[in-house]
Order: structure tokens, then C-alpha cells, then sequence
């Protein structure tokens, strides 16, 4: 599986449990941190770490391995890291606060084919 269904499957993940403006960032031509980015948000601590438990699960069953996960329990901004892929899901106040899409303004957004219209996607 490469990155961009990888992220794909991801972000799928994170549109089941109702995560908000969801975007991904192509990171190729702006970092060597990653491949790409996917930034969400939920908000309240409990919906935050259901997105973050569905990116993990979603992974596991198909064989990615998850290399860390950090802030689970504090829920405010949880980073998952896939390697090529780093997830950042935060509650919606942090979001706001950090604003990574304007942090990495330089890095373009992909467009992500989610099955859910209900959300106003930001791509």
C-alpha cells in the first residue's frame, strides 16, 4: 500500500468518527518530516481519542505498524506517526490556536474522496 491510500484510509477513519475539517498536506516538497500530513479536529477530549483509537485500528488491520503515538490522554492534540504519514488530531481550541494549515501554508492539499458529504471539507 502506498502513502496516498494509506492516507486515504486514514482520513476515512477519522470521517466515521465525525472528525471535523479534515485536510491532508502534501509534505514532499516542504519537510523531510513526512510524506504527509493529515490534520482534524474533534470537539470534546473523548471524540479526539475516538479518532485517534480509529486511525490506530484502521492501521493495524491493514499491517501498517503505528511507530508512536503521543497525548492520548490528555486529548488536546494527539500525534499519530505512520512514518511516511503523521497524523495530528486535536480538539478544536488547540487546533485553532496552532493552526498548523497556516504554519505549513507552503505544502499543497490533496483532495480526499470521502464517502460522508455531511462535513464542510476544507481542501
Amino acid at each position: 500500500m502506498n502513502s496516498k491510500q494509506k492516507i486515504q484510509q486514514v482520513a476515512q477513519a477519522c470521517d466515521d468518527k465525525q472528525a471535523k475539517d479534515i485536510v491532508a498536506l502534501d509534505m514532499g516538497d516542504v519537510s523531510l518530516v513526512a510524506d504527509y500530513f493529515l490534520i482534524c479536529h474533534g470537539n470534546n477530549e473523548r471524540q479526539v481519542q475516538a479518532i485517534a483509537r480509529a486511525i490506530k485500528e484502521t492501521m493495524e488491520e491493514m499491517d501498517v505498524t503505528i511507530k508512536r503515538m503521543e497525548g492520548f490522554d490528555q486529548a488536546r492534540w494527539i500525534l499519530v506517526d505512520l512514518e511516511d504519514i503523521v497524523c495530528h488530531v486535536f480538539h478544536k481550541e488547540e487546533r485553532d490556536y496552532y493552526n498548523l494549515e497556516r504554519l505549513w501554508g507552503d505544502a499543497t492539499k490533496m483532495d480526499l474522496n470521502l464517502e460522508s458529504s455531511e462535513n464542510d471539507y476544507e481542501l
